[in-house]
């Protein structure tokens, strides 16, 4: 076959056929083509070529599979045999530069297993085109280049091989190149000088030509640029620049933008622009764009600090030529300054009862913004009574508007608000505190009109009743509040000695313990007063309660607690239940619920015969009186109160069952008349006594009382009684809370053997009582005029009533006049600056016509516009103005020609202001600063004669004469200084060169330059001008090696170090910075290394692949900086590394195997690829041992995958098989991967039963249809021959059919039954279940079920006896001695159920007495359950209910009648009984009298009782005459509660009282009773020692010695 001209391809046939184990033949074939091949094109005939029939090529499954698994590029007709191809083949993208290029592929027989390698030589053509690396070659060359100067050109590649490749270069003809090629070495050679101003840019074309056929060819552009010599300096617009800026603009905001244009092209012409001398601060402020020029802001731009800005800019191009220009900023003001408020005088706290239109501070408001944004309006807020008076210039006075009140508004935080003029407006505030003075005009107020206060009686003395609290808004001391107890008096006793108060907390403590009995109530009177001059106080009054406690216990009245007559109640026999037999009556002291009492019986003889009321007492019987009960009762009955804790008393009742004292068994033998008249008798005996002692308790009573009101009460010479109920006042529990904490006044008798009557009477406010400091001497005479009569209220009947005098008010008078002297001019002083601290400007004093003395008096002080510079002092004595800190007049006024300063001069007293004007004076104190220490210029050696290079200027802070005036230059051969004035008084600074410049004879040239100002003395500054020659470009670089050789394994990490090419430039800076590129690589190379431009390193950049390329070839190009270059070549060999897991092809498999194949059967072909070379491509395969199956090798890196047992998928259904293939790498590399097999299922196992035999239970009495069970069949077959179907095999139950009992679902197996069972009729069956499979032939099993009825409770119990239907009168007869636990009857029953449904339970539902009878839970048998009696009613109707265990219950009832009887003749029907009763009238009317008569007297005897307890609780006050105080005994915990505690000794003392005595409280001074108990003994008596002192009852008690 013939293509396009090539010749006729020849089948170069290569047969190596070599036979193996297994009868596979390896042969190869090879077949040459050229690239580029249509699809479909034919290649050979594969049959032919290996002699082979055309037909096997189907039956044997033959396929072409490429070595790799790469791409399949050729395709097989099994039809024909034919080998075409089935995409184009590119030889360039499969083998690059390769000179052979061949693929391999692989033929694949099976049945037998055959495998022939198939050889593709792909030939190429030439269908590329030569190609540069870029479209155009950029090249630059100064116009001074010498001719002959080599440039190298990178070199064109074409994709093909052999004479197909780059034959030939030729460039378009011109006046200044000629090409040169050598070695593949492209070279473009200067034949004649360039000429930028003849011509700056050159175009040569340069074409490159292979040599196949037809011919093909690629072209490229070299541009080359001439470049410029720098001879022009850049040129500003304009010499000076003139911007406006408002203050406080953002940053980054363009000023002004300055341009400067030079004629030079490139980096001679590229322009950088830069600040000249700036001062620091501009530079914080101001910044400038290097390559715009423009002006930025860059800091913070304020007005008030600087109005204006001098900046100069200089200009540079590339090679160091530059010029400057003037830039002024003028800053324009904004509103950004808010009013600053200064609080200059202020007089706090201010009294309150100041008069309005007082004056109580001075304010000062400034504004640093000029014009209109520093006029300031002032004002305050609306809501105080204050307001602001304009006073001088931006002062204002802070006055009073109205009345103040410290108790409604004490603080005020008044806000001051400045606001300026600008636009916008700025505000600011100023808070002032002011404080209002308290002044005491206001009394304590209590929180409350009246207090009230509860106590419970028996109160431990000392303990807190209340707390009275008194608020006074007063301050400090004028509100602080005491209390005190006005004087009064409560049941005729002061008040103090039931209670006392806190002086400080208000809180009210009970001085003594009381008695709910006694009294109930009082009110006493507290006083408030504040410590304020004078003193103001109120009054308040306190109602105190007491509230009763449980400390009485119950009395009883009946029966008497010493009572032990013999059978104190008679209960007639015959008593029925409910009647009443007693009563206990018993009273308690206490009042409300303490005073509740509830009875109870703690013990009785009969517990169930007797009961008694609870709130009433009254005993009656709980049942009828019987027989068997005993006639002799006992009974202890407990009384309780209601109180908490309870308290009780009890008591014994004797009751006797009798009719009359005859049943007694004491008595039994006396005979019936005898008893009776011994009864009357004793009847008649008790009558007569009990009104015996009646009347003669009267007479007595009568007597007594007649005696008391008429026997005198004083039992010794010149005393005074006092009741011995009564304590005096002034004593008072020690256990209690303490000292009062005042003293009060007491009028008091003192016996005749007095010794020392001294009192020390202490006053609290009462107008009437004696100094502290005084002693009271008085005869007993003197007391009697005193004394005056008591009115015996309960109630404080005195109080005090105080006032005051209001003292004059002091206030505070701040004079201020509105009206001021203002000077006609201000004041100007002219300092030099840098003085020091302390040197005097001049005198205030004289200089204004002031008193020196007057200006601290007048609070002479200086005020600045800026609060925070304070470079001037007054000296109040002297009146000098002095330097308060040293001023910069630079820092102050930096370039401005005239520098002042104002300053404020304030008086107060009155308020004048003086404006003080300072003029600050420049002294030369600064030497000139270049902008830089050190100046660098580079000048290239071609440099013209007279070239100009500009100098930053010197900069001096001061100004005029002092500034810098002028420059010299250090001596040297090349340069001179040339300084011209510009019209706005600036100096340009230019160095020009002299002499041309040779940098072989000198590199570096260092100049000093001097800047010189006029001042006195005189100052300079210094600059050093480095000046560095350059050089010119006349060497390319050259590289060290030709060609450079590197070894690099694949899969090398990235940014590994391949090589590293290096060459060297003999020109020095730009011209000898030497770049590296590459100049010929391939697009797979370029996307693998990197080379670094600067090091001529060449790293890995991406991944290295030994199977992609095995070598890499690429050129590289050194330039330097102005476009001379050379090459070299550099050769990569990739050695290869084990990186290639071996690749398992599963090239053929059988899925899935019947299970009853036969072992050694093969089921799959299998084929294992390794891509590395060498030892690394070498293979095991291997797989798992525990599947039944093995790899047999075959041809090459085939296998056979065969079984090696019987299979079963009953057993095991799928097979995952692991194949894990191993190379021979180091370190060896592998993979594995999984092959499915499942297993193909056959019919051989038949449906089994998961039990062998089944149990279904159901109750009886089931719905037809329900399920019984469910008869599972497993088949492990797969689909239709594991798919079980149930059914019933034929059989009888009893004689029936079983399916008419029970059905199964064919498909579940669930059984249903279809009838409803009766567990009476049978009790279990059996049926056979058969299980089928569906496969071919079908297999089957058999199963036995039980099926088991269970019972349900659906039969009532039936009673057998008695009959229900028998309804005869009295069934049973029951004898009256029947015993408690005889048996009486049986109730008989039965149930047809079985098991626990027919345990049958009997219960009585009801009886005529529920308690005589019981029957047996489970026998039925009927006993009684106690002895029969003869209150037993004869009848006895009993209701018996049956029932089952069942769920639920079921039961039946019956009747059961009982006659309590022996004989039929005890029946009340049959019986007539007649009940005498003969009692004797006699003695009902003696007992009836007898029981009147005691009663009246008990009654009177508790009247009695009652009146001598109420006379006790009333106090024993309100009597004629004096009142006896008697020596009764004071418990020992008493002692005077004026002193500081408990007294070291107790003290004597025998008073009298007068009735009229309401404060009766004296404190006792000194002791006269030598003979009385040390402090540390406790005197103790006992009643009975009482009576020793007292005597009889019914006399008054002498008054003796008072221990206290």
């Amino acid at each position: 076959m013939e293509d396009k001209g090539f010749p006729q391809l020849g089948l170069v046939s290569r047969f190596v056929i070599c036979l193996l184990g297994l009868q596979t033949v390896c042969g190869e074939v090879s077949y040459s083509f050229p690239e580029e091949m249509r699809p479909g094109s034919v290649i050979g005939n594969i049959a032919k070529d290996l002699g082979m029939e055309i037909d096997s090529l189907s039956t044997r499954k033959a396929r072409i599979d490429s070595e790799g698994n790469s791409d399949q590029f050729c395709v097989l007709n099994l039809k024909t045999g034919d080998l075409s191809v089935a995409e184009p083949l590119d030889r360039e993208s499969l083998c690059g530069k390769r000179q052979s290029c061949i693929l391999i592929q692989e033929l694949v027989l099976e049945n037998p297993l055959e495998l022939h390698r198939i050889s593709f030589h792909i030939q190429d053509i030439n269908d590329n085109f030569p190609q540069f690396k870029r479209d155009l070659i950029r090249m630059e060359i100064r116009e001074s280049a010498e001719k002959g100067t080599r440039f190298l050109i990178e070199e064109a590649h074409d994709a093909d091989i052999g004479k197909n490749s780059v034959q030939r270069y030729s460039l378009q003809k011109n006046d200044y190149f000629v090409l040169m090629v050598d070695s593949n070495r492209v070279e473009l050679v200067l034949e004649n000088k360039l000429d930028r101003e003849r011509q700056q840019e050159i175009n040569l074309p340069l074409t490159a030509l292979d040599g196949g056929s037809p011919q093909r060819s690629g072209t490229v552009v070299i541009h080359v640029t001439v470049l410029d010599a720098n001879d022009n300096a850049p040129v500003f617009s304009q010499t000076v620049y003139k911007a406006s800026l408002p203050e406080n603009s953002p940053l980054d905001t363009v000023v002004v933008t300055v341009t400067a244009t030079d004629a030079d092209d490139g980096v001679n012409g590229e322009v950088t622009y830069d600040f000249g001398h700036v001062s620091q601060e501009d530079e914080k402020i101001f910044s400038i764009d290097s390559k715009t020029g423009e002006i930025r802001v860059i800091g913070s731009t304020d007005f008030e600090k600087m109005t204006s800005f001098e900046l100069r800019v200089m200009a540079k191009d590339g090679l160091g030529l530059s010029s400057y220009t003037k830039v002024n900023i003028d800053l324009v003001d904004v509103n950004d300054n808010a009013p600053v408020i200064y609080l200059k005088s202020l007089t706090s706290p201010i009294p309150e009862n100041v008069p309005p239109g007082t004056e109580v501070g001075i304010i000062n408001v400034q504004d640093r913004d000029s014009d209109n944004n520093r006029q300031v309006r002032c004002s305050i807020q609306q809501n105080v009574p204050f307001k602001l008076v304009p006073s001088i210039k931006n002062y204002y006075s802070l006055v009073t508007t109205g009345q103040l009140d410290r108790e409604l508004v004490s603080d005020y935080n008044i806000t001051v608000t400045a606001t300026d003029e600008g636009s916008p407006p700025l505000s600011s505030s100023k808070s002032v505190q002011l404080s209002v003075a308290d002044v005491n005009d206001n009394p304590p107020v209590f929180e409350e009109q009246s207090y009230s206060a509860y106590v419970t009686e028996n109160n431990k003395p000392g303990s807190t009743l209340c707390s009275v609290t008194a608020r006074d808004p007063d301050w400090r001391q004028n509100g602080t509040v005491i209390y005190s107890l006005l004087p009064g008096e409560v049941n005729g006793a002061p008040v103090s000695s039931f209670v006392s108060v806190n002086g400080d907390t208000g809180v009210i403590h009970a001085v003594r313990s009381f008695d709910y009995e006694q009294f109930r109530s009082f009110k006493v009177h507290v006083m408030a007063r504040d410590n304020g001059s004078p003193p103001l106080s109120s009054n308040v009054t306190v109602s105190v309660s007491i509230t009763d406690v449980n400390d009485n216990s119950p009395q009883i009245l009946y029966p008497a607690p010493e009572g032990n007559s013999f059978m104190t109640e008679l209960v007639p026999k015959a008593a029925h239940g409910g009647s009443l037999v007693s009563k206990v009556i018993a009273v308690d002291a206490d009042s409300g619920q303490n005073a509740w009492l509830s009875y109870h019986i703690v013990k009785s003889t009969d517990l169930g015969l007797f009961t008694i009321g609870l709130h009433s007492g009254e005993i009656r019987t709980q049942r009828d009186i019987s027989e068997s009960d005993s006639m002799k009762q006992n009974l202890i009955v407990s009384v309780k109160d209601n109180g908490q804790p309870s308290l009780s008393a009890t008591c014994v009742m004797y009751l006797l069952i009798s009719d009359n004292l005859a049943e007694v068994p004491e008595l039994k033998d006396m005979s019936h008349d005898e008893s009776n008249s011994k009864l009357t008798s004793y009847l008649i005996i008790a009558l007569v006594s009990v009104s015996t002692f009646f009347l003669t308790f009267i007479i007595i009573i009568l007597g007594v009382r007649f005696c008391r009101r008429r026997k005198p009460r004083l039992l010794f010479d010149g005393a005074v009684a006092i009741p011995s109920a009564y304590l005096p006042p002034n004593y008072a529990d020690v256990d209690g809370t303490g000292t009062l904490r005042s003293t009060y006044n007491y009028d008091a008798y003192l016996t005749t053997g007095s010794r020392t009557s001294d009192f020390k009477f202490v006053t609290s406010y009462n107008d009437n009582t004696l100094p502290a400091d005084q002693t009271l001497r008085k005869s007993p005479a003197d007391f009697a005029e005193v004394f005056g009569e008591s009115d015996g209220s309960p109630e404080e009947t005195s109080g005090i009533t105080m006032g005051h005098k209001r003292k004059p008010l002091l206030g505070l008078v701040c004079g201020f006049a509105l009206f001021v002297h203002f000077t006609t001019g201000d004041l100007s002083y002219s300092v030099p600056e840098e003085m020091k601290r302390g040197s005097v400007i001049g005198n205030i004093v004289k200089d204004l016509g002031l008193e020196a003395g007057g200006l601290s008096a007048r609070k002479a002080r200086i005020d600045t516009d800026d609060a925070y510079q304070h470079y001037c002092e007054i000296d109040s004595k002297t009146g000098n103005l002095v330097v308060g800190e040293r001023m910069d007049r630079e820092e102050l006024c930096g370039d401005k020609a005239s520098c002042m300063l104002t300053f404020e001069l304030v008086l107060e007293s009155p308020l004048e202001l003086h404006r003080i004007s300072l003029l600050i004076q420049d002294v030369n104190d600064n030497s000139p600063v270049f902008p830089k220490d050190t100046l660098k210029l580079e000048i290239r050696e071609s440099a013209v004669k007279g070239a100009r290079y500009r100098l930053n200027e010197a900069h001096d802070a001061d100004i005029g004469q002092n500034t810098v005036q002028l420059y010299s230059l250090q001596k040297n051969d090349n340069f001179v200084l040339s300084v011209r004035g510009d019209t706005d008084g600036s100096k340009q600074v230019e160095l020009v060169l002299d002499n041309e410049l040779d940098r072989e004879k000198q590199h570096d040239l260092k100049l000093v330059l001097v800047a010189v100002d006029g001042g006195n003395p005189q100052r300079s500054g210094t600059a050093i001008i480095n000046v560095t020659v350059l050089d010119a470009n006349d060497n390319a670089p050259v590289f060290s090696q030709t060609v450079y050789k590197a070894s690099l394994s694949e899969n090398s990490p990235l940014d590994t170090l391949v090589v590293t090419v290096s060459a060297t430039d003999a020109d020095e800076g730009i011209n000898g910075e030497v770049t590296y590129e590459f100049s010929r690589i391939s697009e797979r190379a370029k996307k693998v290394f990197s080379l670094d431009s600067k090091s001529g390193e060449i790293k890995v950049m991406g991944p290295i692949d030994f199977e992609s390329d095995s070598k890499y070839e690429m050129r590289i190009d050194a330039k330097d900086g102005y476009g001379l270059s050379s090459d070299s070549k550099v050769v990569i060999d990739i050695t290869d590394v084990n990186d290639n897991a071996p690749v398992i092809y599963l090239k053929s498999l059988t899925n899935p195997i019947p299970e009853n194949v036969s072992p050694g059967t093969e089921v799959g072909i299998i084929n294992v690829q390794d891509r590395d070379s060498d030892n690394n491509r070498q293979v095991r395969c291997s797989i798992q041992q525990n599947v039944p199956f093995k790899l047999v090798p075959s041809i090459k890196n085939y296998y056979s995958l065969v079984t090696t047992g019987q299979l079963d998928r009953e057993l095991v259904s799928d097979y995952n098989i692991t194949v894990t293939a191993t190379d021979e790498g180091s370190p060896p590399l592998s993979s594995s991967k999984s092959v499915q097999l499942s297993v193909a299922d056959i019919n051989d196992n038949p449906p089994v039963f998961e039990e062998q035999s089944y149990s279904a239970y159901v109750t009886e009495n089931n719905k037809p249809g329900s399920t019984l069970c469910s008869v599972t069949a497993r088949d492990p077959d797969w689909r239709q021959n594991g798919t079980v179907i149930y059914s019933l095999l034929p059989g009888e139950v009893n004689g029936a059919p079983v399916s008419s009992f029970v059905s199964v679902n064919g498909d579940t197996g669930v059984i249903h039954a279809v009838r409803s069972f009766d567990y009476e009729q049978f009790r279990s069956f059996k049926v056979h279940v058969m299980a089928r499979d569906n496969g071919s032939p079908p297999l089957s099993s058999n199963v036995t079920v039980s099926v088991f009825i269970t019972d349900v409770n659906d039969n009532s119990p039936q009673i057998l006896y008695p009959a229900p239907e028998g309804n005869s009168f009295m069934t049973e007869l029951v004898p009256k001695a029947a015993h408690g636990g005889s048996l009486v009857s049986k109730v008989i029953a039965v149930d047809a159920d079985s098991g626990q449904n027919a345990w049958l339970s009997y219960h009585i539902v009801k009886s005529t007495d529920p308690g005589l009878f019981t029957i047996g839970l489970h026998s039925g048998e009927i006993r009684t359950q106690r002895d029969i009696s003869e209150s037993d009613s004869m009848k006895q109707n009993l209701i018996v209910s049956v029932k089952d265990n069942g769920q639920p219950s079921l039961s039946a009832t019956c009747a059961m009648y009982l006659l309590i009887s022996d004989n039929l003749a005890e029946v009340p029907e049959l019986k007539d009984m007649s009940h005498d009763e003969n009692n004797s009238k006699l003695t009902s009317y003696l007992i009836i009298a007898l029981v009147s008569v005691s009663t009246f007297f008990l009654t009177f005897i508790i009247i009695i009782l009652g009146v001598r307890f109420c006379r006790r609780r009333k106090p024993r006050l309100l009597f004629d005459g004096a009142v006896a105080i008697p020596s009764a005994y004071l418990p020992p915990n008493y002692a005077d509660v004026d002193g500081t505690g408990t007294l070291r000794s107790t003290y004597n003392y025998d008073a009298y009282l007068t009735t009229g005595s309401r404060t009766s409280d004296f404190k006792f001074v000194t002791s006269y009773n030598d003979n009385t108990l040390p402090a540390d003994q406790t005197l103790r008596k006992s009643p009975a020692d009482f009576a020793e002192a007292f005597g009889d009852s019914m006399e008054s008690p002498e008054v003796g010695a008072t221990n206290v």
